[in-house]
């Protein structure tokens, strides 16, 4: 779906467009990466799959607005649970909080709240079975988010434990919202159905983990920090000292552990592709390019563990195009997936050193 150009700012000259152009207009304006991604996907499964990102990016909006106090923030992502689930009320709710937004928030940002009633109104042509499934995302991400709203993340959270959590409320709910939209479907999808969703949530904890590792400096600028203290105990750093000019060897060898963790996790999201039919190309190039943008990344941050802003360790458009079209030559054969993986991500890993972990979700190991 190729968006067509129409100024991001206008409301009212985007809610003429057909549902599936003004979706592809607002994913390009709030995402580029999944501007990108989604429009491999079949074209029943591109509507839902682009609303839902937009309703997810709707609670994404709420939370990052500096305007928002924690209560308000709390009541509009408590009232957004509702629209997503009855289609009711989406009007007041836009021309209410639309007013709200600060000029810190993106104009692309501004437009979806003011477009929320067309949005709900796409949510709502859906089958019952994807709306389900996207409520259920958004549910999760709105109680969830909220959360961390009232905690002091300055010095990092307590544990792996709490990051795991963390990332389940913004990207391990999604990962499980896909999978039952791809197993809606396709029958021969669902019958892995039970394993899909376990490791989804395994896969959008490793493009989070990325991400956070990733943007670790940009956050602390903003006087946040989502790393683990009990991982960087093990190497007697604490994380209320960290700043670009005393991340010493004690915080590297812990940036390279969660390297490890979010490999295992990657490692996991392959596993979840290859589940996938060998026919759905689509399907599996959606998943391959953000699995091969995030193990490019991570090697990026391997290489330069002292790097001190997020832009030392972004990926090339070469790069990407790379994935791109490695991606489209091998998404058929799980063999030569398996192999690109290990030869790919094989400098991730941390041997000799193994997490004990609570859940069975994903082994956190180097090994």
């Amino acid at each position: 779906m190729k968006a067509i150009q129409t100024p991001i700012d206008n409301p009212e000259l985007l809610a003429q467009l057909a549902d599936d152009e003004l979706q592809a207009v607002l994913l390009e304006g709030v995402s580029r990466t999944f501007a990108l991604t989604i429009p491999q996907l079949p074209s029943t499964l591109y509507p839902a799959v682009a609303n839902a990102y937009l309703l997810c990016r709707i609670i994404d909006t709420i939370e990052d607005e500096v305007s928002l106090s924690a209560h308000q923030k709390r009541h509009y992502c408590e009232h957004f649970i509702t629209i997503v689930k009855t289609g009711e009320q989406a009007q007041a709710f836009a021309e209410e909080l639309a007013p709200l937004l600060s000029v810190q928030t993106i104009p692309a940002e501004h437009s979806l709240i003011r477009l929320i009633p067309r949005v709900i109104v796409i949510t709502h042509t859906l089958a019952p079975e994807q709306i389900d499934a996207l409520a259920c995302c958004v549910e999760t991400m709105a109680k969830g988010m909220p959360i961390y709203q009232a905690l002091d993340l300055r010095n990092g959270l307590n544990s792996l434990k709490d990051m795991d959590d963390y990332c389940y409320y913004v990207a391990g709910c999604v990962g499980e919202m896909l999978a039952k939209l791809f197993c809606h479907y396709s029958p021969e999808i669902a019958v892995h159905r039970d394993e899909l969703l376990r490791l989804s949530v395994s896969f959008g904890q490793g493009l989070q983990m990325t991400n956070i590792l990733k943007d670790i400096w940009d956050d602390a600028k903003r006087g946040v920090c989502w790393l683990p203290q009990d991982i960087f105990d093990e190497t007697g750093f604490k994380l209320a000292e960290l700043t670009p000019a005393n991340s010493d060897e004690r915080f590297r060898k812990g940036l390279e552990r969660l390297i490890g963790i979010a490999h295992g996790h990657l490692q996991n999201a392959l596993t979840y592709t290859q589940l996938l039919p060998s026919h759905e190309t689509g399907i599996r190039n959606f998943c391959l390019w953000a699995l091969g943008m995030a193990v490019l990344t991570l090697k990026k941050i391997k290489r330069n563990l002292s790097f001190n802003d997020s832009s030392q360790v972004k990926i090339s458009r070469n790069s990407v195009k790379t994935t791109i079209v490695v991606s489209r030559l091998s998404a058929r054969s799980n063999g030569l997936l398996s192999l690109i993986f290990n030869l790919a991500s094989r400098e991730l890993k941390t041997p000799g050193w193994h997490y004990l972990y609570s859940t069975p979700t994903v082994s956190h190991t180097g090994l």
